[in-house]
This record gives structure tokens, C-alpha cells and sequence, in this order.
């Protein structure tokens, strides 16, 4: 929520190049990079060793104004809802990110449907593959959700999947799903942990890694995954589905996120 902040420009520093006051930009997760670590110099920014992100290491967005670094900062759509495009500043870049890293995968689980996950499954979808979302055991409401916007499948975390995957995202923060994820996918295939944080892992037996299989994490975003996402959703029918809520009602969202009340992302209007 406070990490993902769509706004108009008030004001410019002097030396502040492309952008003009009065435009709606977005500011994502990542802040600020150090530009001087080997990752930084190396294009991998989202490694910086000394980065700076929105809401955590730097005011975010429980405000009515922020300071931003022009430099990563998102210039947006002017006439669509901006509440629609806070997700894809946070959710919907990590998301991205993810799915870029499993490419060539053509039957993709989903573990987790909430902010990420419902964007995300969109672009697969309009992209031609087969996605398969594994909520909460029980939740029926978003595992209807997931087949409207167009999934193969839905069902409970503790099911079989109806046959194997080509890859595995995991937006999911709960550990317990890496090895059932290892166990869905293919030899050679791909699980991705996209979430900032995640419970323990249980150990694993080497069986479910076996066959090349690859486990790999998400870390942030950059600049060009900001340019490649948004042009690329220019011209695909994503929608984000969003419970608006006051700012005063910062906490009521945090509730309801934690308990697994909401369906898409939760957006703060001021």
C-alpha cells in the first residue's frame, strides 16, 4: 500500500529533465540506488548493495505529498483511474519481474492470488498460457475469481495439481509451499519465491529438487522492468481489482489483508 503511490508533480528540482509539473508519475518500490556497487555498474540495480525503497527506508505514501527521486519515478496514463494503477507499481512490477524469469513456461502455477498474482495471471493469460492458481485451502470466492480472469484451473494449496507445470511463482509468503511447488513442476522446471518475505522453508528432500530443477528468488525491480511492464500493458485488457480505503483506515486495510479478507490489492485514497 504505502509502497506503491500514484501522484501528480507539485514541484521539480532545477536540474529535473523529461517530466513537467502537473504529470501523473508513480513511485515504486525502489527509491534510490547507491549507482556505484558492482551490481549498480553491472545494470543489476536491484541488487544495489545500499538501495533506498518507498515506505521502508524512505517516506512513503500514508501522506498526502511525498519527495521522490525524479530519476525512478514512472511516468503513468493521465486519463485512467489512479487507483487502478497503484497495484502495478509495487505488485504488478514484482510480478513482472517473476514472470520474465520463466519465459519460455507455458503452464504456469500461481501460489498465492492476491495483488500480484491477479495481474500477473492476466498478462499469461493474454500471453497464451495455461495458468493454474493454488489459493488457501477453502477459498472458493478467489478461486472463482482466478478462473474468471481466465486461469486453466483453481484449487486449494493441499491438492494435486491436474498435471505438471512448466514453472511456479510464489507470491505466497509461506515456506510450506516451496517444496509442494518443487513437486509440481516439471525436470527443468522453475519455482520462483517473489515475495519480499517468506516463512521458513522446511527441508528438503533432494528428490523434489532433483531432475534440474531451479529454485530462485525475486529481489525488487529496476528502471527497465518500470519501461518494459508498463509498455507492455498498453495494449492488453489488465485490470486491477482494488478495495479502496481511507487513509485514516490505514490499519482496517492491514487487518484485512492479514486475514486473507481481501480479493486483488488494497489502495489508500488521502
Amino acid at each position: 500500500m504505502q509502497v506503491q503511490i500514484v501522484g501528480r508533480i507539485d514541484l521539480m528540482g532545477e536540474d529535473v529533465h523529461g517530466l513537467r509539473i502537473g504529470q501523473r508519475v508513480g513511485v515504486p518500490w525502489l527509491a534510490n540506488t547507491c549507482g556505484r556497487c558492482p551490481y549498480c555498474r553491472a545494470g543489476h540495480e536491484n541488487l544495489c548493495d545500499q538501495p533506498t525503497f518507498t515506505g521502508y527506508s524512505v517516506d512513503g505514501g500514508y501522506a498526502e505529498a511525498c519527495l521522490a527521486n525524479a530519476r525512478f519515478i514512472v511516468p503513468l496514463d493521465d486519463t485512467s483511474d489512479a487507483a487502478s494503477l497503484a497495484p502495478l507499481l509495487c505488485a504488478g512490477l514484482i510480478g513482472y519481474r517473476a514472470l520474465k524469469m520463466v519465459a519460455d513456461a507455458r503452464s504456469i502455477g500461481i501460489y498465492g492470488f492476491g495483488a500480484a498474482a491477479h495481474i500477473i495471471a492476466q498478462i499469461a493469460v493474454a500471453q497464451q498460457r495455461h495458468v493454474f492458481a493454488v489459493t488457501r485451502p477453502g477459498d472458493k470466492a478467489t478461486q472463482k475469481y482466478a478462473l474468471e480472469l481466465g486461469a486453466t484451473w483453481a484449487g486449494d494449496s493441499d491438492q494435486l495439481l491436474p498435471e505438471e507445470l512448466d514453472a511456479a511463482l510464489i507470491f505466497a509468503p509461506d515456506g510450506s509451499l516451496v517444496p509442494r511447488a518443487l513437486r509440481a513442476v516439471r525436470k527443468g522446471g522453475c519455482v520462483v519465491c517473489a515475495g519480499i518475505h517468506m516463512s521458513q522453508i522446511p527441508a528438503l528432500d533432494y528428490e523434489d529438487l532433483w531432475g534440474e530443477r531451479i529454485l530462485r528468488s525475486v529481489a525488487n525491480m529496476t528502471r527497465t522492468d518500470a519501461a518494459e511492464f508498463m509498455l507492455r500493458i498498453h495494449d492488453m485488457p489488465v485490470l486491477t481489482r482494488t478495495t479502496i480505503y481511507a487513509l485514516s483506515d490505514a490499519n482496517l486495510a492491514l487487518d484485512d489483508l492479514r486475514a486473507g479478507r481481501l480479493t486483488g490489492a488494497a489502495v489508500l485514497v488521502p
